[in-house]
C-alpha cells in the first residue's frame, strides 16, 4: 500500500508498505468512502462481516477501501463500490477530502457520493467476505439508528457523516 504524509491533503505518496504492516502499525494511507443514494434520497447502509480486519460486524453507510499504489482516488472509489456492493456506472461526485485518525486507522479520506439507478448501475450484490447485510434508510432513520448506543456504527463513517452534514 502507498503511504502518505499524515495531515497532508495533497495526496502525495511518501512510501509503501504491505497491508499487514499498515494495519499493524496504523500507518497513514489513502482510502475512499462512497455514500450511495437512491432516487428517493435514501442511503444504502450495510453491516460489515465479522471477519473484516477493521471495525468487524459494525454498521456502515459507506462503501470504500484503500487506494492502491498509483491508483486514482476516483477510480478507487468506483472499484470499491463495485467490489463491495456490486454496483457499477454510478455517477461519482467528490464531496470532501480530510484526514481521519483513530487508534485503528489513519488515512486520507476521499469522500464521494454516488447516485444509484438500478437500470444503469445494476442490482446491489454484496461481496460476501465484506458485507453481511444491507438495506436502504432515510437520513432521518439513519440518524435515529446512530443515536442508539446499542447499534454499533463504524467511527470513521460517523465522523464522515458529521463532516458531510456540516458542509451542506
Amino acid at each position: 500500500m502507498a503511504l502518505y504524509a499524515e495531515g497532508d491533503l495533497s495526496g502525495r505518496v511518501t512510501g509503501a508498505a504491505p497491508r499487514s504492516v499498515v494495519r499493524a502499525d496504523n500507518l497513514p494511507h489513502a482510502a475512499t468512502a462512497v455514500l450511495l443514494r437512491d432516487d428517493r434520497d435514501r442511503l444504502y447502509v450495510h453491516r460489515r462481516t465479522d471477519t473484516k480486519d477493521l471495525y468487524p460486524g459494525m454498521h456502515d453507510a459507506f462503501a470504500g477501501g484503500v487506494v492502491l499504489a498509483g491508483e486514482d482516488p476516483t477510480e478507487a472509489a468506483g472499484r470499491e463500490l463495485a467490489e463491495e456492493l456490486g454496483v457499477r456506472n454510478c455517477e461519482l461526485r467528490p464531496c470532501l477530502r480530510y484526514w481521519y485518525t483513530d487508534a485503528q486507522a489513519s488515512y486520507l479520506a476521499y469522500v464521494y457520493e454516488a447516485r444509484y439507478e438500478a437500470r444503469r448501475c445494476g442490482p446491489v450484490v454484496h461481496q460476501p467476505t465484506e458485507v453481511a447485510a444491507g438495506w436502504w434508510l432515510s437520513l432521518a432513520d439513519l440518524t435515529a439508528c446512530l443515536a442508539d448506543p446499542a447499534w454499533p456504527f463504524v467511527p470513521d463513517g460517523r465522523a464522515t457523516l458529521d463532516r458531510l452534514r456540516a458542509s451542506v
